[in-house]
């Protein structure tokens, strides 16, 4: 595919973690050769004019759910490519729980043949953990293009699950990449849904799969990672008692967290009587104390990034009976428009979405090549128009899910043209060229 491309991104406010600055940037080779003021590039180089526009980092979204090999009726790795370059993201990692999930070298390298050619973004895929291959995986997870393991400690979408402690000990005892571990306890899980009443409805969501399912499987992981010291990474985050836990155990390194922006966002039981089962996902959506107490976290640090859990099912499919509706909602591609919604309202910053949305996803996985603002990185960007002011189009999206909660939401602002390794690879709300992502490269 090449070497990158040479470009001059002239006259925007570039965003990085430190205040915004109008600034010029040079991408030589597909590399940042500079960024400044004052730049010389060198004559005949391509000029994207960014004039009135904000120009942050390509986005990293290392939590998908692009459904193939398998589930294609609901999205694919082009389609859902698509609509993560769309909003910026750059980079995504996508889970395993296809069909048949990815648990095996062979499912991974499937995988990365299928990405070839077809995906927009850069790409990475995880390994699932399960009783039986969890003592290979440690020699597994060093594979090119795998973003690492998924450890699912609650039943959600699909049959992964490594529910009991003694097997998660050895799955954090084999390798020593950071784990992704969706944490919801599977025994209070069974407690809840036998107990649920034959008129149930999405409603009673966030009761069901309530704060103790969440709380109680935490605490058991981050004994886990205190007795085996293996790195964790604290998928959707959804409860403010978890947030105490992870300040007040205080490990450091070993447990890094991510939220949605769905439980930044959505509210309960609000957005249940709204959507119905289009707001429904695992972890549930909880009403405004934990969405506070989230909030909070995120703009101080305790949680580490954001992870779109972009997971589509189709509409007649979410227009099941609860409990059979399924569980997810799409989002990859609205991450920056909600996030610039927050700068808005004053709860963010612009700089803030640098940290939790490309920084903080290197400081719990370790992509390489991808530093914001540092010379020699990828030269992955891009451009919002901040002058895009009107209510969210349902036909600007590409997740081939059809709906979103968000769809009519008024922006504060809309990426415009997306950039991966100094390529202009989206635009007016298409395509350029032909999908050209590659595998990440890890530290």
């Amino acid at each position: 595919m090449g070497r990158g491309s040479d470009l001059w991104i002239r006259g925007g406010e570039v965003v990085l973690e430190g205040a915004g600055q109008r600034a010029d940037v040079w991408v030589e080779g597909g590399r940042l050769r500079a960024l400044g003021a004052d730049l010389e590039p060198p004559a005949g180089i391509p000029v994207v004019d960014a004039t009135g526009l904000l120009v942050f980092p390509g986005l990293i979204d290392p939590q998908v759910h692009f459904r193939e090999p398998g589930l294609e009726h609901k999205e694919d790795i082009a389609s859902g490519s698509l609509a993560a370059i769309a909003g910026g993201v750059t980079s995504f990692c996508e889970m395993p729980n296809t069909r048949p999930p990815t648990t095996s070298p062979e499912a991974l390298e499937d995988k990365l043949h299928r990405a070839d050619g077809r995906a927009a973004a850069d790409y990475a895929f995880f390994l699932g953990a399960t009783a039986e291959n969890a003592d290979r995986l440690g020699e597994w997870e060093q594979a090119e293009g795998c973003a690492g393991v998924k450890l699912f400690m609650g039943s959600s979408t699909g049959n992964l699950l490594v529910a009991d402690d003694a097997t998660i000990e050895r799955v954090l005892r084999s390798g020593t990449r950071r784990v992704a571990v969706h944490s919801e306890d599977e025994e209070r899980l069974k407690q809840r849904y036998a107990a649920m009443g034959p008129n149930a409805s999405v409603l009673q969501h966030p009761e069901v799969r309530d704060v103790g399912c969440a709380l109680r499987a935490t605490t058991r992981l981050l004994d886990l990672v205190e007795k085996t010291q293996r790195p964790v990474h604290v998928l959707h985050l959804s409860t403010a008692e978890e947030v105490a836990l992870i300040r007040e155990r205080d490990l450091g390194q070993l447990v890094t967290c991510e939220v949605t922006p769905n439980h930044l966002f959505l509210e309960a039981p609000d957005c249940y009587e709204q959507f119905g089962a289009r707001a429904q996902m695992n972890p549930p959506v909880r009403d405004r104390r934990h969405q506070d107490a989230l909030r909070e976290a995120l703009v101080d640090g305790t949680i580490t990034c954001i992870g779109s859990d972009h997971a589509p099912h189709t509409i007649d499919e979410k227009a099941q009976p609860y409990p059979k509706s399924p569980s997810g909602i799409p989002g990859v591609q609205t991450i920056l428009p909600l996030l610039l919604a927050a700068t808005r309202d004053g709860w963010l910053r612009r700089q803030d979405i640098v940290r939790i949305c490309v920084r903080g996803p290197i400081l719990a996985y370790g992509y390489a090549d991808k530093e914001p603002g540092v010379v020699g990185s990828d030269g992955d960007f891009v451009l919002v128009d901040p002058n895009i002011q009107e209510p969210l189009q349902l036909d600007w999206l590409h997740s081939r899910a059809g709906y979103s909660p968000y769809e009519g939401m008024m922006l504060a602002g809309w990426p415009v043209t997306t950039i991966l390794r100094g390529t202009v690879v989206y635009e007016d709300h298409a395509l350029v060229g032909e999908p050209s992502g590659r595998m990440l490269r890890y530290r």
